[in-house]
C-alpha cells in the first residue's frame, strides 16, 4: 500500500508552501506501510523560530485552499517544533537543532521517499548555513 492520491496532493502543496518561505531539506516520507494513523510525514526546516513560524502559517493557508484543515496542532508556542497533523499528512516543521537532534528521516529510512520537485525541496542546511554567513560577514544579521 502506498501513500493515497489525497495524502499526495497535500504533501506536494505543503512541500511547495514551505519551499516558498525558504524553508530547508524539505523531504516526504510515505508512511502508510507502517503507519495506520496516517499515510505520510512532510519534514521542514529553519534556522530560527520567526521561520518556522512563518512556514507553519503559509503551510496552513496552502491546505486551506485545498479544503484540508489541521485536526491537530502541537509546539506552535515553543515555535521549536511545530506538528500539523491533516489526518492522512503529518507535517513537521523543526527548528533546524531539533531536526538534527530528533533526526526523523533516520527513524524512518526504511519508509519510500515522495519525490518533490526540485523547486519545493527548500535550500539544504549547507546553502542555508553559508547564506546565513555571507549576511553576518556584510553585518546584515
Amino acid at each position: 500500500m502506498t501513500a493515497s492520491d489525497r495524502a499526495r496532493e497535500l504533501v506536494l502543496a505543503a512541500a511547495d508552501a514551505a519551499s516558498s518561505k525558504l524553508a530547508t531539506d524539505v523531504v516526504a516520507i510515505d508512511v502508510s506501510n507502517q503507519l495506520v494513523i496516517t499515510d505520510a510525514f512532510l519534514l521542514a526546516s529553519a534556522p530560527n523560530d520567526r521561520q518556522v513560524a512563518s512556514i507553519v502559517d503559509a503551510v496552513e493557508e496552502r491546505l486551506l485552499t485545498l479544503g484540508a484543515k489541521p485536526v491537530r496542532r502541537e509546539g506552535e508556542r515553543d515555535g521549536r517544533w511545530v506538528l500539523l497533523d491533516y489526518g492522512e499528512v503529518v507535517v513537521h516543521i523543526q527548528h533546524d537543532e531539533e531536526r538534527v537532534y530528533y533526526a526523523l528521516e533516520r527513524l524512518w529510512k526504511d519508509c519510500p521517499l515522495i519525490e518533490l520537485p526540485e523547486e519545493s525541496r527548500g535550500r539544504s542546511r549547507d546553502e542555508s548555513a553559508r547564506s546565513d554567513a555571507d549576511l553576518r560577514a556584510w553585518g546584515a544579521e
